[in-house]
């Protein structure tokens, strides 16, 4: 057994795992088609009550004419882009060098669609107007993610959005907005997903991230982009007979969650105080604005996992089932709250972050 796969069976085995919502098993399915009733008709290729009516609430909750519910937010980016490049005749778009589409799918915005991307700004930073101006290149399309989960769901103040926004449209190139976590980010602009989809001329937002649902994704724009998007849907072989069971679990999670994004970032933000508390540890971003941050810790990732490993252990309180190296002395993790944080008592986290200060302050000493 390797030291890794000893820390994630010492997390799974943990009274009190942090993040995330809970386990992603039947139950999860079960308890949002229990709420349902059971003569639902499904939805049927891209059709049918079901599907027509969550996609019309998704339309108005974004403030956009129309919407179309996929089952990867994975094809639906690479739809947005190709579309937009099509009607522009641009094959070329801008996006962080660290955006899902360049490191998560195997090429696929290249070898499906010869789509050229041009790399903005350094992997560390954010996506600024200024790097926008400075493009070169003639691109049909700019992508934001919101919040840049690589670097630790940072984002960009709203009025620099506003800029880089009125800059495109001045310039002709179409926004897009890569909102897989789009309600995370709404307490901290303090504004609505219509507010600030506004900005951008279509958006996506997955319904498993911060939702917590099955899988599925949502993409919307105005009417004609979404019906072109529905013409390469079932190019890409999207368009499954039935997809009831991802819709209606997007649609319970979207409803029992959306309300909670401020409670789970009030959480973050004293979650990170507590790391930021701990010796050779600290978080990125060191204030979160989100309920995502990353943590860093200046230990080599041997000597981490066992200490993690024993802390799980003593405390019963799981941190993470993984660690990344980021150089022989240090790695870090990935930190994303939903339901599981708020069920922690106070007591027992404060305990465990007490062990965690004072066995990173011994090994020094």
């Amino acid at each position: 057994m390797t030291t890794t796969n000893s820390l994630q069976q010492a997390f799974l085995q943990t009274a009190y795992p942090i993040g995330g919502h809970g386990k992603r098993n039947i139950q999860v399915l079960k308890e949002a088609l229990n709420h349902y009733e059971d003569e639902l008709d499904s939805d049927q290729y891209g059709k049918g009550k079901v599907i027509e009516d969550f996609q019309a609430e998704m339309a108005a909750f974004f403030g956009k004419e129309s919407a179309v519910f996929f089952p990867s937010g994975t094809m639906a980016q690479q739809i947005a882009l190709r579309i937009w490049c099509d009607a522009k005749g641009v094959k070329r778009v801008a996006y962080h060098p660290l955006c899902h589409l360049e490191i998560h799918e195997e090429d696929g915005l290249k070898q499906l669609h010869h789509i050229e991307a041009v790399l903005l700004t350094d992997e560390d930073k954010l996506i600024r107007l200024e790097d926008v101006r400075e493009l070169k290149e003639d691109i049909a399309c700019l992508l934001l993610e919101l919040p840049q989960r690589e670097i630790g769901g940072q984002l960009p103040d709203y009025e620099e959005l506003e800029a880089i926004s009125s800059y495109c449209r001045e310039k002709g190139i179409k926004l897009h907005l890569d909102g897989a976590r789009l309600l995370e980010i709404l307490p901290y602009y303090q504004k609505s997903a219509a507010e600030i989809c506004a900005l951008f001329d279509s958006v996506y937002m997955s319904f498993y991230k911060g939702i917590g649902g099955i899988a599925g994704a949502v993409l919307a724009g105005d009417e004609a982009f979404t019906q072109e998007s529905k013409i390469w849907k079932r190019r890409h072989g999207g368009d499954l007979i039935s997809l009831y069971p991802y819709i209606l679990s997007a649609e319970y999670y979207f409803k029992q969650r959306q309300s909670k994004m401020g409670q789970y970032y009030e959480e973050a933000k004293e979650l990170a105080e507590r790391y930021n508390h701990c010796h050779a540890v600290e978080t990125l971003p060191l204030l979160p604005v989100t309920n995502m941050f990353h943590v860093h810790i200046h230990v080599p990732k041997e000597e981490l996992e066992a200490i993690l490993i024993a802390m799980y252990e003593a405390c019963g309180v799981g941190l993470t089932a993984y660690l990344r190296e980021s150089d022989e002395s240090s790695c870090s993790f990935e930190v994303s709250l939903g339901d599981r944080y708020g069920h922690i008592p106070k007591q027992v986290l404060g305990d465990a972050f007490e062990w965690l200060d004072q066995t990173l302050r011994a090994r020094v000493e």
